[in-house]
């Protein structure tokens, strides 16, 4: 990253906390600055996602290394067809390391259908079990599979008083109503800044103010001005401003609510803050 792209990165009083990124997908080099770039514009914690069985311990060994990354366990939809006992006992334990802060990512993609789809609802199904058992939030992926995505959790709601976020969030209205209604939050990311993207602005919309997360899923979806490139959490700024605008709030109270919202989920019971 030259000295010109980060003055443009948009630096602002009150830290950060992403929500959602993918840091084993960095060599070490890019990772290293990566951080250290985060941290100079703001964010202050990072939480990296599992999706595989793969890279459930390369996760772990990232945030027991770096003392503001934390992150999950769980296996993405498209990885639904490599779970089995096995890999549900090793999440079940990797549950009680402190570093571990939700189970996740876990959920339904039914637009690519790299796995079959009752083997997708299964595996969905039996990840919520273990965050029930494990007293953790989840951290949803859902992709047009929007009836499917309201019925399982509806059948797993009361299992789950931590709820959840369904992170990315690029589906329907009536699922986000539904979400927010169960109390699950939603998280957006660069897809805000698309032009094409007046769904996820919709949503955003409709969303309360203490329900919404801030997320890259970087190496994805980087917001403009720098659509195009490697995303990376360096970029969360961008999204926090957007986010702002559309919610007609300035930009130091939205991330004042937002990392309570954060706080609240994955890291303590803080009370939520008053902002309306």
């Amino acid at each position: 990253m030259s000295k010109k792209q980060r003055r443009d990165i948009p630096r602002f009083a009150h830290p950060i906390i992403e929500t959602h990124c993918h840091l084993d997908y960095l060599e070490a080099d890019a990772l290293a600055e990566e951080l250290q770039t985060a941290r100079e514009v703001g964010v202050e914690r990072i939480i990296t996602i599992a999706v595989s069985p793969g890279n459930l311990d390369t996760v772990q060994d990232l945030a027991q290394r770096e003392d503001r990354v934390f992150c999950t366990q769980g296996v993405h939809p498209h990885e639904a067809e490599a779970y089995n006992a096995e890999v549900d006992q090793r999440i079940r334990q990797a549950a009680s390391n402190p570093k571990v802060v939700a189970i996740g990512e876990i959920g339904l993609d039914y637009f690519y259908d790299h796995a079959d789809r009752a083997i997708q609802r299964q595996v969905f199904a039996d990840q919520l079990l273990i965050a029930a058992a494990c007293d953790l939030p989840v951290v949803i992926h859902s992709r047009d599979a929007d009836e499917d995505m309201q019925a399982i959790l509806t059948e797993h709601l009361e299992s789950l008083p931590k709820r959840g976020v369904i992170h990315s969030f690029s589906s329907g209205l009536s699922l986000a109503e539904f979400a927010l209604e169960a109390g699950f939050m939603l998280g957006f990311n660069g897809m805000v800044t698309f032009n094409s993207a007046n769904n996820v602005r919709d949503a955003v919309a409709l969303t309360p103010v203490n329900q919404i997360l801030l997320e890259t899923d970087a190496p994805y979806l980087t917001p403009v001005p720098y659509r195009g490139r490697s995303n990376g959490p360096r970029y969360l700024p961008f999204v926090a401003e957007k986010v702002a605008e559309i919610k007609d709030l300035p930009i130091e109270e939205l991330l004042k609510q937002c990392f309570a919202n954060s706080e609240r989920l994955f890291f303590t019971h803080a009370q939520d803050a008053d902002v309306q």
